[in-house]
């Protein structure tokens, strides 16, 4: 297994993010994720994009973070938002997500942003149970596209040197 840094444009990126996007729309009905993301906002030192390989090869895990400041979705100064964390289902249960979340969390500190921040939904019972595990918070003021939505859940985790 190996985790490299990708383009959020870069094939296997795509390939992953079409995956998740289905995923979404099976669990919550409709379109997926609907958040407007560029792949210029991964790209360090602003961000990062993270896919796991198997040793053949095989793209079977993504997750990324981006820099966000205070705006009108709720985010705060030093932000880094953490986006499309996914493991396709025959990975799962093997610590894939919780390694690509440490490394970027040690990314975005080193970054010099002060909290990682992520929204998702209660449809995601595992998710949430990953970012719980794992320091995270629910957040005072819930913040991005789906912060008013009743099934959106946002934490989030300060990152201290």
């Amino acid at each position: 297994m190996r985790i490299v840094p990708a383009g959020y444009d870069h094939p296997d990126a795509v390939k992953l993010s079409d995956q998740v996007q289905i995923e979404y729309a099976q669990r919550y009905g409709g379109e997926g994720d609907l958040t407007p993301m560029d792949p210029a906002q991964f790209a360090p030192p602003r961000g990062l994009y993270l896919i796991a390989y198997e040793d053949d090869g095989t793209p079977v895990a993504t997750g990324g973070w981006r820099s966000q400041d205070a705006n009108g979705e709720g985010y705060a100064n030093g932000d880094a938002e953490l986006k499309r964390m996914y493991v396709v289902p025959g990975a799962r249960g093997r610590g894939l997500a919780r390694k690509i979340l440490a490394a970027l969390e040690d990314s975005a500190r080193e970054a010099g942003r002060t909290r990682m921040v992520l929204e998702t939904g209660t449809k995601q019972p595992e998710a949430i149970a990953l970012y719980t595990s794992s320091g995270y918070e629910p957040a005072a003021v819930k913040f991005g596209l789906y912060r008013h939505h009743t099934n959106s859940r946002c934490f989030t985790k300060p990152l201290r040197l």
